[in-house]
């Protein structure tokens, strides 16, 4: 469980996906005129990432990784998919995003005409393929943790563009310099803002000394011996490493 609210809370705040990674950027600016806008937008790519992040973890899993395509029989054991990883996450991505062009275009049409090209660009927005990549560079380890990978940093954009249109529409009645007007001052903002998501940086770290009274592993008393050794050779010393270690 608590891997779970760790995930989710860090890739909301700390791997935000507009002010960490700068993912999805071109619809961030363009759809963020008005709040109404950006919420539809913002609820569409939740939805995106939720299934696709997930269903591209089983494809990686199942069918991409290296000898992924062991549960069909130990021939194939040896085969490895994963330069079609970009097609199939590619191809997940667009179907999805059919779907829900589809759905918003049937149930909100002035919401579908509001987001007019946006909506079915929706399929090459780097923060959507973006979300599989790095759940995959990752190698996050459950469906449940894609899942909660996938919805967390839907809502981390969702967050972002609701900011942005929020405070946009606010500056409208202010008196902006006129070279800065337009995208010149959201630009200076989201710069702040994302100055302002990086202090989450230091949430869910702790200190990283080992405990008191922690032995050090095989490995490390192995490497601690060598660099010893290093230095009395450097040194052009004849004292053994057994006298260094008894002082």
């Amino acid at each position: 469980m608590l891997e779970h609210l760790e995930l989710f809370f860090k890739s909301i705040f700390i791997d935000n996906m507009v002010f960490a990674v700068f993912l999805g950027m071109c619809s961030y600016l363009a759809v963020s005129k008005k709040v109404a806008t950006a919420v539809g937008l913002g609820a569409a790519v939740i939805f995106v990432l939720a299934v696709t992040v997930p269903l591209n973890w089983l494809l990686d899993q199942y069918l991409l990784q290296d000898g992924a395509l062991a549960w069909l029989g130990p021939e194939y054991a040896d085969y490895n998919l994963s330069f079609l990883s970009f097609i199939m996450f590619i191809a997940t991505i667009a179907t999805m995003v059919q779907l829900v062009e589809i759905v918003v275009e049937k149930f909100s049409p002035a919401l579908y005409n509001s987001l007019g090209i946006f909506l079915p660009l929706i399929a090459v927005n780097c923060a959507i393929l973006g979300g599989s990549l790095f759940m995959q560079a990752r190698e996050i380890p459950t469906l449940g943790l894609a899942l909660n990978y996938g919805v967390s940093s839907g809502i981390g954009w969702f967050l972002a563009i609701l900011a942005i249109a929020a405070i946009r529409e606010k500056i409208r009645y202010s008196n902006v310099p006129a070279p800065l007007r337009g995208l010149g001052i959201t630009f200076i903002i989201t710069g702040l803002m994302g100055i302002g998501f990086q202090s989450f940086g230091g949430m869910l770290t702790g200190d990283n000394d080992p405990p008191e009274g922690t032995e050090p592993t095989t490995a490390e008393k192995i490497e601690e011996k060598k660099t010893i050794e290093n230095e009395l050779e450097s040194d052009d010393k004849t004292v053994s490493y057994n006298d260094v270690i008894n002082e």
